[in-house]
């Protein structure tokens, strides 16, 4: 259902802190136009930590409307409390999202017992759920077990896989059949080696066609094409976490002259050194 390359995209900010909406729509066409399979609106990368709840909704808003059903838009609508992830779902089914990712629980850990009951809750209102399991934002990860569990509901249709381990992929597999997307652009190759069918992606917000080329090879079995991009791209893929993401990534699209380089508290700029090595990385990329 999901397979293929789906850009986890930045919100611009304007100068005075406001989401900057006409330039997020520029961006959801160039993502559009390089090939990219799907956008993943308010995750991470889009800072949904400091949106408040009028101006995530109307991010994901903005992006159905945007992409008009060219893409898949798989919205970030998870929290820490069940019953405000269930209000933000609820919402962008209204919307018109073709479905929902929902990060792990952060901050409260709960057990095995209460992530299985948060997810299923979620996935009781009808919008298919792609799993996000990312231990170190959350400091707790979705146990084999539990995906197992999950994946006997309806509509629990994939997870995103965050934590660093490539061999999660198949004991994912192993036990389910779930689809598994790669959540770290550097590590999209091996996992889809392992029967990954795609990546939601940092680094395509910058070269989505790249990232497009890299996934639709290996989902045709062109793996040395897939090797070749892979080693062409990885440097870029590893300078957008050389800080804290999405300051990487948003400083790159400001030297590409699409975004102001604008953050929300408690996210800040780069050092001058880190700014410096992100740029030497774009130049060799042939991107400035």
């Amino acid at each position: 259902m999901l397979q293929g390359a789906h850009t986890a995209i930045v919100t611009p900010f304007n100068t005075d802190g406001s989401v900057d909406y006409g330039k997020y729509r520029e961006l959801i066409e160039f993502q559009i136009e390089n090939g990219i399979d799907g956008i993943v609106p308010v995750g991470t990368t889009g800072e949904s930590p400091t949106l408040n709840n009028e101006e995530h909704i109307k991010v994901v808003e903005e992006t159905v409307s945007a992409v008009r059903g060219r893409a898949w838009v798989i919205a970030g609508t998870g929290a820490n409390a069940t019953a405000e992830a269930i209000e933000l779902t609820t919402r962008a089914k209204e919307l018109g999202a073709d479905a929902t990712l929902q990060v792990t629980p952060y901050y409260n850990k709960p057990n095995q017992e209460g992530l299985y009951r948060h997810f299923s809750t979620v996935a009781d209102l009808g919008l298919p759920v792609v799993l996000y399991n990312v231990p170190g934002r959350t400091a707790r990860e979705i146990a084999i077990e539990t995906v197992a569990r999950l994946a006997t509901h309806p509509n629990v249709v994939a997870v995103k896989e965050a934590a660093g381990k490539v061999e999660r992929v198949k004991q994912i597999l192993n036990v389910c059949d779930l689809e598994v997307l790669s959540g770290d652009d550097a590590l999209t190759l091996p996992m889809m080696r392992d029967g990954a069918i795609g990546v939601i992606s940092v680094a395509s917000n910058v070269v989505p066609g790249a990232v497009a080329a890299l996934v639709h090879s290996a989902l045709e079995g062109r793996w040395d094409e897939t090797q070749r991009l892979h080693n062409q791209y990885v440097a870029l893929f590893d300078a957008m976490f050389i800080d804290t993401n999405p300051i990487p990534v948003k400083a790159a699209l400001a030297m590409m002259g699409k975004i102001e380089e604008v953050y929300r508290l408690p996210i800040c700029e780069m050092s001058a050194a880190d700014k410096a090595t992100l740029r030497n990385v774009m130049h060799s990329a042939g991107l400035l």
